[in-house]
Formats: structure tokens, C-alpha cells, sequence
């Protein structure tokens, strides 16, 4: 599997791995900021061991994990993946997403998430795309239901998290046959 590496005038999605992973401590620190994950990337040696299951994913052809780059600010600003990738069924989750908080409310997200779609539609030529949200996680469900992903059911408590609780988890898709009318009206100027 070759790397991709997604990117417009606005950012940057380049492999996520052990010899870039430090250019985002800092943003990983910050409080709160995947408080609706079960991951913890708290410390830096926590977050060698996140992204160090991401390479293991993408070297099983089961993960593509990314860095942000901001090209606006010129500034590392997170870390996405593509997920769960099933090549036979051809479906695939975009999740994993976090960014620093300067850059939350930028448009910097609509725009890794264009790039990551058209990859999945248009160069994979994959069937579905999913994503699955904390149901408790009000600003990331609305974030994909903006963007045009269709609600499918909740998965009642099927995660525990850090902190012992039990999550339930909305399942959101977008379809193959979707992505050309969701291109053309949420991602119309890009």
C-alpha cells in the first residue's frame, strides 16, 4: 500500500508515524481534547503508543493514519486516520480526529474531511464511508451530519472508556452513490 499524502491550498494530511509523531505533544496535551475517546495520548509516551498501533494498523492494511498540517497558520495541528478498512466489502471509517483547540471552528476540519472522502470515492473507489461518534460528542455528530452523513443507529454502550464508563456510539455513513450530491452542496467551493 502506498502512502498517500491528501492536501489543497488549506492542509495537508501527510502519514502520521514514530518520525513525525513529536510535532504534536503539544497539541496532545491539551485538556479535554479526545475526552469522547477511549484512547489516551496524554503524555508522550502515551501518544507513542497511539501512534504506534496506527502503524501497526497501516502496516496490516487496516489503518492510513495522518498528520495535519495547517497550511493556513503554518502549524501542525492533529491527527485523522482512516479505520477499520475492510478492502473486500469496501467500506472504511474516517475517525480518530483531533485537532488543537486553536484550530477547532476554522474550516480546517470540512477540509481534511473533503480530501479524505474524495481519497475513499474517488482513488480507493470504496462503497462506504462510516463514522462513529460518542453520543454524548453534540459538536462531532453535528460536524458529519453537516457534511451529509446519514444517522444509522446507535450502538447502545458498546465501548468502555478511561474512566470506566460505558459509551453508546452513533454510527453515521455516507454512500458511494451520495458522494457526488454531497460534493456538490456541503464541498460546492472546493
Amino acid at each position: 500500500m502506498i502512502a498517500p499524502t491528501l492536501e489543497n491550498d488549506r492542509v495537508k494530511l501527510a502519514i502520521l508515524d514514530l518520525s513525525n509523531y513529536k510535532h504534536l505533544i503539544e497539541i496532545a496535551n491539551q485538556e479535554n481534547l479526545i475526552q469522547y475517546s477511549p484512547s489516551d495520548i496524554s503524555t508522550p509516551e502515551k501518544l507513542k503508543e497511539y501512534v504506534q498501533v496506527a502503524v501497526d494498523g497501516y502496516y496490516h492494511k487496516t489503518i492510513i493514519p495522518f498528520i495535519i498540517y495547517d497550511k493556513q497558520t503554518q502549524a501542525y495541528a492533529g491527527s485523522t486516520r482512516f479505520g477499520l478498512i475492510n478492502w473486500k466489502n469496501k467500506v472504511l471509517h474516517i475517525g480518530w480526529t483531533w485537532i488543537g483547540k486553536q484550530f477547532q471552528g476554522t474550516g480546517l476540519n470540512k477540509h481534511m474531511k473533503f480530501l479524505m472522502l474524495k481519497y475513499a470515492f474517488e482513488t480507493l473507489n470504496f462503497d462506504k464511508v462510516e463514522f462513529r461518534i460518542d453520543e454524548r460528542n453534540i459538536a462531532s455528530r453535528k460536524a458529519v451530519e453537516k457534511i451529509g452523513a446519514t444517522l444509522e443507529g446507535i450502538l447502545r454502550k458498546d465501548t468502555l472508556m478511561l474512566d470506566g464508563f460505558k459509551r453508546s456510539t452513533c454510527c453515521y455513513g455516507i454512500l458511494k452513490e451520495e458522494w457526488q450530491m454531497i460534493k456538490g452542496s456541503f464541498f460546492n467551493d472546493y
